[in-house]
């Protein structure tokens, strides 16, 4: 049988949910069968996490950064509290299970702020020197800047390579990462790109979308999925 993974969707101001087509796409390519997890009863995440085998948390709004105890800065953009609030709760029920979880831009912060790291709630605005274009003005598969990945990392071993090319559509990043996690990927600014568990069976979040890169065939996109999905088959 397919691995069962949860997909978390946006959710906008009035709690409405969408989902690109892409996160789906990805999942079904490498083997998996996505259901969409909505925001629901936080009492009911244990009986969620039993019936999935992998999570995917997905890109979207800001993280409310009352969460990582910071007030909010004046270049916060839009913020979803029920979601904050729904997706930190499966995150970490998934992480007590050690069940796969795979974090895409937002997901990677949201993993981060679930085990007690913190965020830049505008990268541009709250780091000094010269960065990198982080929200590309190019199309959506188009790789626009580099990441160097940490030798021998899960990354570096599904990439085959200690330097990628990534897209980029962010404005918040991690800051303070707890050592639960591992630094595996940096843009040549500095800022992080990508985080994974010291100790679980496969925790991996990266900074960019790599479903939009898979959807036309880039290599390193596919075997993310598919890595992702191996693991959630064991």
């Amino acid at each position: 049988m397919k691995p069962i993974i949860g997909i978390t969707p946006d959710v906008e101001k009035n709690d409405q949910h969408f989902l690109r087509n892409d996160y789906m796409q990805a999942i079904i390519r490498a083997g998996g069968l996505p259901l969409i997890v909505p925001i629901g009863n936080v009492d009911d995440i244990a009986q969620v996490v039993a019936l999935l085998d992998g999570l995917l948390l997905t890109g979207g709004n800001d993280i409310n950064p009352l969460l990582f105890n910071e007030e909010p800065h004046t270049h916060l953009g839009e913020v979803s509290p029920n979601r904050d609030l729904f997706e930190l709760e499966l995150a970490r029920h998934m992480l007590v299970e050690d069940k796969p979880i795979l974090g895409i831009c937002r997901g990677i912060q949201l993993l981060n702020v679930a085990v007690g790291g913190t965020l830049y709630q505008d990268l541009h605005q709250q780091n000094v020197g010269l960065m990198l274009q982080h929200v590309q003005n190019a199309p959506q598969a188009h790789q626009s800047h580099v990441v160097r990945l940490e030798k021998g990392s899960l990354l570096e071993d599904i990439a085959c390579s200690e330097r990628i090319q990534v897209n980029s559509f962010h404005h918040q990043s991690l800051k303070d990462v707890p050592p639960v996690f591992t630094v595996s990927g940096m843009a040549s600014d500095g800022i992080i790109e990508a985080i994974e568990s010291v100790d679980k069976k496969f925790v991996l979040g990266v900074q960019w979308h790599p479903e939009r890169m898979a959807l036309k065939g880039e290599s390193v996109s596919l075997r993310i999925f598919d890595r992702f999905i191996a693991a959630c088959g064991k």
